[in-house]
């Protein structure tokens, strides 16, 4: 791989009680980039973006070991606060969740936790963050309307864009579409084409159309391991193991 490494995956295991839920993982994200991870369900695709931002910490009975360094900063043996570790990863999950407020507080929320608190700046910064989400013009008479008022597809956008505003620069997109009807999943992915000028962008899909469309680069995940990796057209075009062969032609999910 030629492109700059924004996140390296050494030698990691993940475990539940005594159950191993990731299994000796070794792959590099590249800089702003698309990677998707796919794989049929049950495989460890959250789990592995859930280590990237340190969500297993809240697991009882979770133990890992290896490395994951993000710009060369192992964050698993680190003394960086783990918070600072979670803002620089925001988390995009399969359904949304807005906080129970209205869809201007759902964005200077992200903006205040990230030391952005002036009013004239947090106003101003609203609506920079719900036009890059291409939401501003839906709900800008709106803003003071409860985030839940919003469609399914406007709610997961509003999430994106409170995301944004606590200045990550990776995102963890878990299954974002899922949810959403066909013209909602059309502008995420058109968005996500976008971002990636500015992020690196680690998505989870079980839509292989989707990874097709989107991906940079694609990792196939099978029962916690790394089966195969690549660019799209050595995935889906010339998988070189059987079970990618397989999973890509549809004969499991």
């Amino acid at each position: 791989m030629d492109d700059k490494i924004k996140i390296d995956i050494q030698n990691l295991n993940f475990f539940i009680g005594k159950q191993q839920i990731l299994k000796n993982i070794n792959t590099q994200i590249p800089q702003n980039k698309i990677t998707a991870i796919i794989g049929p369900s049950g495989c460890g695709k959250t789990t592995l973006l859930k280590c990237v931002n340190r969500l297993t910490d809240l697991y009882p009975q979770a133990r890992i070991n290896g490395k994951i360094l993000i710009d060369k900063d192992d964050i698993l043996n680190t003394k960086e606060d783990i918070t600072k570790i979670r803002r620089r990863c925001g988390l995009l999950s399969q359904r949304p969740y807005p906080l129970p407020m209205s869809i201007y507080k759902n964005i200077t929320f992200g903006l205040t936790i990230s030391g952005r608190s002036r009013k004239l700046l947090q106003h101003k910064r609203v609506e920079y963050y719900l036009r890059l989400v291409n939401l501003w013009d839906e709900v800008k008479e709106r803003l003071h309307e409860p985030a839940s008022s919003l469609s399914i597809g406007q709610q997961q956008r509003l999430c994106l864009a409170r995301g944004l505003a606590v200045g990550p620069q990776i995102i963890l997109a878990d299954e974002p579409t899922s949810a959403l009807d066909p013209i909602s999943n059309m502008a995420i992915e058109d968005k996500f084409r976008e971002l990636k000028q500015q992020y690196t962008i680690v998505l989870v899909t079980h839509f292989l159309e989707q990874a097709k469309r989107l991906a940079d680069y694609v990792i196939f995940m099978y029962l916690g391991e790394i089966v195969e990796q690549g660019t799209v057209a050595e995935i889906f075009g010339n998988p070189k193991q059987q079970r990618t062969k397989d999973y890509v032609a549809g004969a499991f999910n």
